[in-house]
């Protein structure tokens, strides 16, 4: 009887023990020690006008944002410094916004209220639907192409879309169901969109401007004003984790892009001017 007792007892610590361990594995914060948030290039990408969005080719030497008045432009790394910000060859004339560029950099997805091509060309949709335009050589783009249903339906707004290195694509749309003001992801079967599911990450405030990686390991978003780190283990999600101090301060958050290399981490904040960038560590 003392051998089975101190047995179960051994059985149970290390359960414990585990599941401590886990737990804290899935609730590490990514922000290192001491980290604080500076702007992205203050005077040159980072203004007044309130720049978001920005995702970066693998290099780092070219990153493409929300500008101002709602046109998506883009800076060149030159000579140690962010060139002045030029809008891209496809934007400029309707409101486009939320860039994101595929991990492969051969195409650029984003949101814009331009008209489509059913509908009159001399003003803007009244919801905003996902766009991609394709890389041609030099700083060129091809003309945008508007995506089919499931994704852009009549009437439905659809932002910051994110899109991972196996295609899978996933977006925020607030009102496509009054029930689940979320994110929403479709994967690419090779030549056209699975059909929709909601991203199933629980918690009060839904999933707001969703930032994949490119291996679909952590999701990065928005939520009630903070920004939230989930991971994915073997096609589950885990339980969502609020980011520190150094990022959750009291001011309302959005718009989180994480660098190529995985150590940099940028966002916008109602409380600062432009972009701003705080170092990670991802596990």
């Amino acid at each position: 009887m003392h051998l089975r007792n101190s047995l179960s007892k051994k059985i149970a610590l290390s359960t414990i023990v585990i599941c401590c361990t886990v737990a804290a594995a899935w609730s590490q914060d990514i922000i290192k020690p001491g980290a604080k948030a500076t702007l992205l290039a203050p005077g040159v990408i980072s203004t007044a006008a309130g720049e978001f969005a920005p995702t970066f080719t693998a290099d780092r030497k070219t990153v493409y944002f929300t500008g101002d008045p709602t046109f998506i432009c883009f800076s060149k790394w030159v000579n140690g410094a962010w060139s002045k910000p030029e809008v891209t060859s496809f934007s400029g004339k309707w409101k486009d916004m939320d860039p994101f560029l595929s991990p492969d950099g051969k195409r650029l997805f984003y949101s814009s209220y331009r008209p489509i091509v059913e509908t009159p060309q001399s003003t803007q949709q009244k919801a905003a639907h996902i766009w991609y335009v394709d890389k041609l050589p030099g700083d060129k783009w091809s003309a945008p192409h508007h995506l089919d249903a499931p994704i852009n339906l009549d009437g439905i707004n659809d932002y910051a879309p994110a899109v991972s290195a196996s295609g899978t694509l996933y977006f925020y749309s607030p009102n496509r169901d009054a029930a689940n003001k979320t994110t929403y992801y479709c994967k690419w079967l090779g030549d056209h969109y699975d059909s929709l599911k909601i991203i199933p990450i629980a918690g009060e405030g839904g999933v707001h401007d969703p930032y994949i990686s490119p291996d679909e390991r952590f999701l990065i978003f928005a939520s009630g004003g903070n920004l939230y780190i989930c991971y994915q283990k073997g096609g589950t999600w885990g339980e969502r984790q609020k980011l520190g101090p150094q990022v959750n301060d009291g001011a309302k958050n959005s718009s989180p892009c994480v660098s190529p290399d995985g150590k940099m981490l940028y966002y916008s904040s109602d409380h600062a001017n432009g972009i701003l960038m705080i170092p990670v560590k991802i596990q």
